[in-house]
């Protein structure tokens, strides 16, 4: 049986004090205020709830959200036993604290938590008598990532080019099919952004094609990066200018390590 990570399992206390204090302060009106959780998208959420009794080894707790099934316990039998009826989203991804429900825990984790687990979750003892409930409404905050292909609309990666000029080399970063219109810098290996000629935007259907050009006088790593917060998708390439000559990253890596190993003898 799966054992949540011994960091999971220090936040228990925490979780505990919040179910006492939950149990005590519904059991005349019976109306479980709503808990608010927040955590970071890949982090791990618990979510708290408890029957208040010694043991709840034999009873049977159920968490949904809305008509998904996302955990179920009935008396030693889980859905990580192979039990039927889990949704495919939460399959291997939530599990409960085995050590936890002695004491009448009957918390769950959500493992790497992904912005589509956002929304409200109810925790169940449809068998006690008088029925008891919690409700969680758990919000996943995002983080920029990519998120290509697998969101519509996201940005494919973009792709760089250069050309001499009288001042050095001009970059251009060119970004095709993007729905929302992406916002599109270069930036040089230190993050700093590049001052760069306005931005030539094209619409077709609902997509965009961005074209950005900037000017460098010298040797670095240069990053093109295509944010679209409405998706939290982030997506970059790079390319390497080594004495006005831009190369691709595995040349410029070899010739890196000959020089060292010449050198350094």
């Amino acid at each position: 049986m799966f054992h949540p990570q011994r960091k999971t399992m220090d936040l228990l206390p925490l979780v505990c004090l919040c179910l006492l204090t939950w149990s005590a302060g519904t059991a005349a009106d019976h109306s479980p205020p709503v808990i608010k959780l927040v955590v970071m998208e890949g982090s791990d959420a618990i979510l708290p709830c408890s029957l208040g009794t010694s043991s709840i080894k034999e009873e049977l707790f159920d968490w949904k959200r809305d008509r998904q099934e996302v955990f179920l316990y009935d008396k030693r039998d889980e859905y990580n036993n192979g039990r039927p009826g889990q949704d495919p989203q939460f399959k291997g991804r939530v599990f409960h604290f085995p050590e936890a429900v002695q004491s009448g825990n009957a918390s769950i984790v959500i493992r790497n938590t992904q912005v589509s687990d956002s929304g409200t979750y109810t925790c169940d003892f449809p068998r006690h008598q008088p029925q008891r409930r919690s409700r969680i409404e758990l919000l996943i905050d995002p983080i920029l990532r990519n998120r290509y292909p697998g969101v519509k609309g996201a940005a494919p990666k973009p792709f760089i080019t250069t050309r001499k000029t009288d001042d050095g080399l001009l970059l251009q970063c060119e970004v095709e099919g993007a729905s929302p219109q992406p916002k599109v810098v270069l930036k040089d290996s230190a993050g700093n952004i590049l001052p760069a000629k306005e931005p030539q935007v094209t619409e077709r259907g609902g997509s965009y094609d961005v074209i950005l050009q900037a000017p460098v006088t010298k040797t670095d790593t240069f990053t093109c990066v295509v944010t679209q917060e409405e998706l939290n998708h982030q997506i970059s390439a790079d390319i390497y200018a080594l004495n006005g000559e831009i190369l691709p990253s595995s040349i410029f890596i070899f010739k890196y390590l000959l020089y060292v190993n010449i050198y350094s003898d």
